[in-house]
């Protein structure tokens, strides 16, 4: 069985689309459950979340949505891992639409093997703002971005694999720690899509960035040697120029992220994004 874990903190404006892709997944083998943890929410999103049970039921999905008073998306994961029922888990953002095969996908991939991580194959819809574009044009050929099951936005894993930490520790990055549970060749990327906005505007991508790069250093100092475990392409000069003279105005724009996140100066307070 898969049991789909859904932190969810103020996402009323993104669980139901959420919610209405993944019940409309293939059959997945061994059975599905849905379990949302709305965490600190002041919006309408548990409301939202329950709307579907009844859709839920028709699916023949597991329905689960629990309500805790503090927001903290690792106490939220480890929440719903708490009374999630099947031996594999997947993990997904409230602000994520999988594609109908993804999850019978990820179940098909995790069987019978041991250790394993699995992600889809993440798409980058159309932004609104220019900026937003040209910043996710160039990131999506970064090598952290073509590595297999990035793992941004949604991630799977076995029972085996899960056995590889207790709780999700209470640390910024906890995606990435997950995934680096793992080694490289431990990590399959299954075809189906799903779809992860980037968040809209400069202020909130240096925000964003800034906060990653926190989340990475923080994985550094409390986990020695855990980065050696990403197994990612190095970006060489050569490399980073041909992208630069490839696409200008994408380059321009990360450029200036991160000269942005270097010089220290604030974002906005989003914090969807890479």
């Amino acid at each position: 069985m898969l049991s789909v874990i859904i932190p969810a903190s103020d996402e009323a404006e993104w669980i139901g689309r959420c919610l209405a892709a993944l019940l409309r997944s293939d059959p997945v083998p061994g059975g599905a459950e849905v379990i949302v943890v709305a965490n600190g929410c002041r919006d309408g999103t548990v409301p939202v979340a329950q709307g579907f049970a009844s859709r839920a039921e028709r699916a023949g999905w597991g329905f689960t949505v629990l309500d805790l008073p503090a927001g903290s998306k690792p106490g939220a994961l480890n929440a719903g891992d708490a009374v999630a029922e099947g031996d594999l888990r997947a993990y997904l953002d409230a602000d994520v639409t999988v594609a109908a095969e993804v999850m019978a996908q990820l179940a098909l991939a995790l069987a019978g093997r041991d250790g394993l991580y699995a992600g889809a194959t993440p798409v980058i819809p159309r932004a609104e703002s220019w900026i937003t574009r040209a910043y996710g044009r160039f990131w999506l050929r970064l090598p952290f971005a073509r590595s297999v099951a990035p793992g941004y936005g949604l991630f799977a894993v076995n029972a085996a694999g899960r056995a590889r930490w207790d709780e999700f520790p209470r640390i910024i990055s906890d995606d990435t720690f997950a995934r680096l549970q793992f080694r490289p060749e431990e990590r399959v990327q299954v075809p189906g899509a799903y779809d992860w906005p980037m968040i809209e505007g400069f202020g909130a991508l240096v925000r964003v960035r800034r906060r990653l790069d926190a989340g990475l250093a923080e994985l550094a100092a409390l986990y020695p040697g855990i980065l050696d475990r990403e197994g990612k392409a190095s970006l060489s000069t050569g490399r980073l120029t041909r992208m630069a003279l490839a696409d200008p105005v994408g380059f321009a724009v990360y450029e200036a992220v991160s000269l942005s996140v270097r010089s220290g100066r604030k974002g906005s307070a989003a914090t969807r994004g890479p």
